[in-house]
């Protein structure tokens, strides 16, 4: 519905808010997109919007921060089809993709926030940390990845390998911490137990990296610790990229941390997050369970062939 008949009554009046702001801008870089995958309005509106600006403005970054479901924690017995239906837009039509899932972030707030049944505030503050990460160097004076772009060549050796965890430290949000040392900071950064997508970072191994560091810290000691971690853990990172973790920093801290810092990662462990949904579309489609719901709103099987 939200692709082909819900979504197409209200796509003209989002077009045009887009358009105008891209219009008012003097040099626009491009969109970023944030959606869930799980639903309706995430999967179906999302990828319109998606494969229109893709169209529209194909000179402009596009990157799409998305939130996955969990089998664990799912409400939505289609998820599975809208994931992949979403997956195969964002494969061919985003420059890069940073995924979340929602049970990473409801471990998250359980593990470290304390909470026995985390909020949807609880489950947005590590979320929105992380993106207010990687953005510091574009809002304020950084050194490296000062743009989308900058960001998308730096971490992307092919197209199509675009899609990136995130990791947060501390994990401790507004807890008023002091100063943290740059080799605690990039311990808890590639600690699995921090993603923010369920992934484990030992079952693949690193292309890239990018680290972005805030606030009150020495960027030589940023840098050291980040080099000293990658000759130790050697063996997670592919020999063919050499210097592949990229590292930020900006002084402006984040509200609450004298010191803090993100990792994106692009790492092929990141295929965990897709073979589990993969796995359960194929279930699903080999029975047409449900596929009722998706031609009686206009879309073909074959699309659904195409996205497995």
């Amino acid at each position: 519905k939200g692709h082909y008949t819900e979504g197409a009554e209200v796509k003209d009046e989002i077009f045009d808010m887009i358009r105008l702001q891209f219009e008012a801008a003097d040099r626009p870089e491009g969109l970023q997109m944030f959606m869930g995958t799980g639903g309706g309005t995430g999967s179906g509106l999302g990828t319109l919007l998606i494969s229109y600006f893709r169209e529209n403005y194909p000179a402009n970054m596009l990157a799409s921060f998305s939130v996955s479901p969990s089998k664990s924690y799912s409400d939505i017995v289609v998820e599975p089809y809208n994931t992949t239906l979403t997956v195969h837009q964002l494969v061919e039509n985003t420059d890069f993709t940073v995924c979340f899932d929602n049970e990473a972030l409801i471990d998250h707030a359980k593990r470290n926030q304390g909470l026995m049944k985390p909020s949807f505030e609880d489950m947005n503050k590590p979320l929105v940390t992380s993106l207010s990460g990687i953005s510091s160097s574009m809002r304020f004076p950084g050194t490296l990845n000062t743009n989308l772009r900058k960001v998308s060549v730096n971490m992307i050796p092919f197209p199509r390998m675009h899609f990136f965890s995130m990791s947060l430290a501390p994990t401790v949000i507004e807890a008023k911490l002091g100063a943290i040392s740059p080799n605690d900071l990039v311990k808890t950064l590639f600690d699995s137990k921090n993603c923010l997508c369920s992934m484990n970072n030992k079952h693949g191994r690193y292309y890239t990296a990018a680290a972005f560091f805030r606030g009150n810290i020495s960027q030589y000691e940023a840098e050291i610790a980040v080099q000293q971690l990658q000759t130790r853990n050697s063996s997670y990172f592919v020999e063919w990229i050499p210097g592949s973790i990229a590292v930020s920093y900006s002084k402006q801290p984040i509200d609450g941390n004298q010191t803090s810092a993100v990792l994106m990662g692009s790492s092929s462990a990141i295929q965990e997050v897709f073979k589990r949904v993969s796995e359960q579309f194929t279930a699903m489609f080999r029975r047409k369970a449900f596929l009722h719901s998706y031609t009686g709103e206009g879309m073909d099987e074959m699309e659904f062939t195409e996205a497995e």
